[in-house]
């Protein structure tokens, strides 16, 4: 008995030893102390803890002790957690209208979801946001390395705030998320199952605007686009016939597929691609598009006084704004970043060695969907992975469905369609598992940042009922 008590407190010794946590009271461009409780930290993972994934963790504006703690993933991969915490979900957004040069100001966001829930955000990968490794190698990682090593991440922080160890888990991203949150759910599971120290109350999770197959995913784009009137009846019929409905990898000596989607290509090709009704900026030095996925682009360095020219609104000056305040240092002092371990932050770094060595997470979906509680959702005006790319892969989880196809209400006014709802009922009674799928209306890619009080209402209403 006494041995095993030592060995305990040995796991959670070098745990703690592993990891390194801050208080964050302020924060420049914050007037005055931040009204929640922000916590930046790293973890060590990997051989020797070579690689340092630094994290924000924002206690519940509620009830921290019984509101569930959520785990979110931004896209990618190679994106900061920050940029969901400051432009989707999180407490803070940049005051872009009053910006004039200097360092950007926040203000308060009425829809975070720290509201009802616990959030911790990371830069998942070395390389990414404040996250680094301490060799080259470090920096090299595949699907199945970061889920490995998410969840080290995950019991390790846990083990260092063993009071949260209680809390209902949830797992949460967007983008390329959709793959990293099943395979960090599988993950999980196992470990629960094979008695891993600490035992994760694992709920169930969400994902938005969700990568599963990559090339399943974006050979939606062109019946989405002809949907929405972006190309001609015409032009999509040429298209589905010549090609046989593959539009990502036709057959190169097809010539009449091949003319049919350049006609198609000369359509689409100035839409902004994120959200199909905001201007698109164009092509700008150190943008790279990938396969039309917005989220998934690197950080752009414009001259910032491009956001007081006379000229339309364009949303990648608002991602400029985190480029300038993370990079301050005054800011990652406050932050307690360690000093020399970065060059340039990044919102989304493109350079990081990474291998996507999982094609596919759609089967792996429907096997934890046996077990969990799943919420997938869609802003219903993105073209870089249309809604209905991921209603078609959803049905083909082969699972039985309760209801479909009826709208959801926010304040009196349909926020967005439910697609289906599909439970568990007969293996694990009323209360068992589930998945709903449901679109956002109006929203892009991803959903909370277009549409952030809808989205609030969603995912608090499935936190606490699993239903909208």
């Amino acid at each position: 008995m006494v041995v095993v008590l030592l060995t305990a407190l040995i796991v959670v010794f070098n745990t703690i030893a592993a990891s390194s946590s801050f208080d964050v009271p302020i924060l420049p461009g914050y007037p005055g102390p931040l009204p929640f409780k922000l916590q930046t930290g790293y973890v060590g993972v990997g051989d020797e803890d070579e690689r340092q994934l630094f994290y924000y963790f924002i206690e519940s504006e509620s009830d921290p002790v019984r509101d569930p703690l959520l785990f979110w993933f931004i896209g990618g991969p190679g994106c900061s957690g920050f940029s969901a915490l400051v432009y989707e979900i999180g407490p803070l957004k940049f005051d872009h209208e009053e910006f004039d040069d200097g360092l950007p100001s926040f203000v308060l966001n009425p829809y975070s979801w720290t509201k009802f829930a616990n959030i911790l955000f990371i830069d998942a990968l070395a390389g990414s946001g404040f996250s680094y490794a301490k060799s080259e190698n470090g920096y090299a990682s595949s699907d199945t390395i970061a889920a490995e090593h998410n969840y080290m991440f995950l019991r390790k922080w846990l083990l260092s705030h063993p009071w949260f160890i209680r809390n209902r888990f949830y797992l949460g991203g967007d983008s390329y998320g959709g793959k990293t949150v099943a395979l960090l759910a599988s993950e999980i599971i196992k470990g629960n199952e094979a008695g891993l120290e600490p035992q994760i109350r694992f709920q169930g999770y969400m994902i938005g605007n969700p990568v599963v197959d990559e090339d399943k995913d974006h050979n939606e784009q062109t019946p989405y686009a002809h949907r929405m009137g972006l190309i001609s009846d015409e032009y999509f019929e040429m298209a589905k016939t010549s090609c046989d409905g593959e539009y990502v990898n036709p057959d190169p000596n097809n010539k009449e597929c091949k003319y049919a989607l350049q006609l198609v290509k000369d359509c689409i090709q100035n839409i902004y691609t994120a959200h199909i009704l905001e201007p698109s900026c164009g092509e700008h030095p150190g943008i790279r598009r990938f396969d039309n996925d917005p989220i998934i682009n690197s950080e752009e360095h414009r001259p910032i006084n491009v956001l007081k020219q006379e000229r339309q609104f364009c949303r990648e000056d608002l991602h400029e704004l985190s480029t300038l305040w993370a990079n301050d240092l005054t800011v990652q002092e406050a932050l307690h970043v360690r000093k020399g371990t970065i060059d340039d932050w990044v919102r989304c770094n493109d350079s990081i060695r990474y291998e996507k060595n999982i094609q596919s997470t759609c089967k792996l979906h429907g096997l934890l969907s046996k077990d969990l509680h799943i919420l997938v959702y869609s802003g219903d005006h993105d073209l870089g992975i249309p809604h209905i790319a991921t209603l078609k892969w959803v049905r083909l989880l082969n699972i039985s469905v309760d209801e479909q196809w009826r709208p959801w209400m926010v304040n009196g006014q349909v926020g967005g369609m439910i697609h289906c709802v599909c439970r568990y009922t007969e293996k694990y009674g009323n209360n068992g598992a589930s998945l709903i799928f449901a679109t956002v209306k109006g929203g892009g890619h991803t959903a909370p940042e277009y549409m952030p009080k809808e989205c609030f209402a969603m995912a608090d209403r499935w936190l606490s009922s699993y239903l909208l």
